[in-house]
């Protein structure tokens, strides 16, 4: 039965077949799958792969399950916790697995039993239309929920990230991002059902207070004030693994009774610097409403087309093929451009677009457009813009990913302060690096509350194997070059884990010493997501 499976460390077939007996008996034969390493599918998007990263930048089985095991409910991963105590199985818990860019579903540790809270822990629990709030499992995707509100006929609005078949808990975890004013997602989730690693189940913030005449078993106030009393808990659940959360509350974005989409591109490269600084008072002052981006000519050129249609050297596009590139793809794309949206009645929104306008209207030749003033065509990012600015899940950005032939991609997402100097420092590195490993850059910078978020989408041939070696020491080099900028990523790839969280070392590596304090305290077994983030249990540190 496991003659084809890569075992956990420290086990052997007999050991391991002990497990999934148990596993077996808990959730039935059919909820717990044997992964074949050397039968391994890397599927797509919309059939993502459980056993291994789709994406994979190392060998394909350097990341890859020994098992798949699909729970139902609460009570089963409680369950799933106390089986692999007792015979001491790392879990690496998923809620979708379209994580894709930072791992997918892939364990950090080889041979770990990877956790599908998706496949079967799929409910909208609550939406509440008066208070705009709803409380989902793992497994709810943004399509989902979004089709739910919309059956229901709520005047509610979600916000969503570029791809909408990811899980919205899931993102929640790892802080992802959107782009509507709720598009800080962490900021606007309230309140986690969480199971310890040893085994024991936790509501936190108001949910720590029964009511057993609730449906939920815990105070109406759950998902309505997210701290509670005493000390705030949900961030140790971000990113970590001290815990598998089942059930989260996120707030929604009551209709704002009017929305526009518009676009503003710029001619040349050195505008960013300028067009930055003009969005950074804009944005603290609340007149950008939403968290905008601004995107590279090369990532839009890749949404409406593969590099063989507008080179044929195979090679990173020079700057005159971008140049010819932006006047072929003819969606009013220019080599930056800012996408952003109105919200609120007419005459609330003629207002900020004046002051937009105004200040922007300052950079030389820049182009303003609504969506209505260009032809909807393939690759026209304002008209996928246009969706996702109010909420609306889209899939047409995975064609950006199809620029390379078997286009695969590895996200690297560098934080800085919003400004011109750092914008500049930030792309003239990721440009020169990518020059010299010959990678085309295709970036975007989106603003945060005070943040700036460098995108960088490195795409390669993931059945090339030099050009993943290439790529992967690219992006090494890049972990360091930016680090001595000041420049720390805020989510990373399972295989720059530990380089990255090398980074964060002030005070003699003080944070990870917190770190590592709670780990061992959470989970003395050593069971949960060995390795995420960087983070790991003391009999793997005492092995390295």
């Amino acid at each position: 039965m496991l003659a084809n499976c890569v075992l956990p460390p420290h086990h052997t077939q007999e050991t391991f077949s002990k497990a999934v007996e148990e596993l077996h008996a808990l959730l039935g034969r059919e909820n717990v799958d044997t992964v074949e390493s050397n039968n391994l599918d890397d599927g797509s998007y919309y059939e993502p792969p459980k056993t291994h990263d789709p994406f994979h930048i190392l060998d394909q089985t350097e990341y890859v399950a020994s098992i798949v095991i699909r729970p139902a409910s609460t009570e089963d991963v409680q369950g799933i916790v106390k089986i692999a105590n007792t015979h001491r199985v790392p879990l690496w818990p998923v809620s979708i697995g379209r994580n894709f860019g930072y791992g997918g579903a892939a364990p950090r540790v080889r041979g770990s039993a990877v956790v599908d809270l998706g496949a079967r822990m799929n409910k909208v629990i609550d939406i509440n239309e008066p208070q705009a709030f709803a409380l989902v499992e793992p497994g709810v995707t943004y399509k989902a929920l979004y089709e739910e509100i919309q059956r229901r006929g709520l005047k509610l609005w979600i916000d969503v990230p570029d791809l909408g078949g990811g899980s919205v808990l899931g993102n929640t975890l790892e802080r992802g991002a959107g782009y509507t004013p709720y598009g800080d997602h962490f900021m606007v989730h309230c309140g986690m059902e969480v199971v310890l690693p040893n085994g024991e189940v936790v509501r936190t913030g108001m949910g720590a207070m029964p009511d057993p005449s609730h449906p939920t078993g815990s105070a109406n106030t759950w998902q309505l004030f997210p701290y509670g009393f005493g000390p705030y808990h949900d961030g140790i659940f971000t990113q970590s693994n001290y815990g598998i959360v089942t059930k989260m509350g996120l707030w929604l974005l009551p209709d704002p009774g009017g929305y526009q989409a518009f676009m503003i591109s710029f001619e040349k490269d050195e505008d960013l610097h300028q067009a930055i600084e003009t969005i950074r008072p804009l944005r603290i002052a609340g007149i950008l409403q939403n968290a905008p981006s601004i995107r590279s000519a090369t990532l839009d050129i890749a949404v409406a087309g593969k590099r063989a249609e507008f080179s044929s050297t195979g090679k990173p596009l020079t700057e005159e093929e971008i140049e010819a590139a932006i006047e072929k793809v003819d969606t009013g794309i220019g080599r930056w451009t800012f996408y952003g949206a109105l919200y609120g009645p007419e005459p609330v929104r003629d207002i900020f677009w004046a002051a937009i306008k105004g200040a922007f209207g300052k950079i030389p030749n820049a182009k303003f457009y609504f969506p209505q003033d260009l032809p909807e065509k393939k690759g026209s990012v304002l008209h996928i813009r246009d969706g996702t600015l109010r909420g609306v899940p889209s899939f047409t950005e995975l064609e950006w990913t199809k620029f390379v032939d078997n286009g695969s991609a590895l996200f690297f997402s560098p934080i800085s302060p919003v400004t011109g100097e750092d914008a500049e420092k930030h792309y003239e590195l990721a440009k020169r690096r990518h020059a010299e490993f010959g990678f085309d850059y295709l970036g975007t910078f989106t603003i945060g509350m005070r943040e700036l978020h460098h995108i960088i989408c490195v795409v390669y041939d993931r059945t090339n194997t030099e050009q993943k070696a290439r790529a992967y020491k690219m992006l090494r080099l890049m972990v360091k070059d930016y680090a001595e900028l000041g420049y720390g990523e805020y989510r990373t790839h399972l295989s720059l884990m530990d380089a990255v969280a090398d980074t964060y070392n002030w005070n003699n590596n003080s944070i990870m010493k917190l770190n590592e304090t709670l780990k061992d305290a959470l989970d003395p077994n050593d069971i949960l997501a060995p390795g995420k983030s960087g983070v790991w249990p003391k009999q793997y540190r005492e092995s390295q």
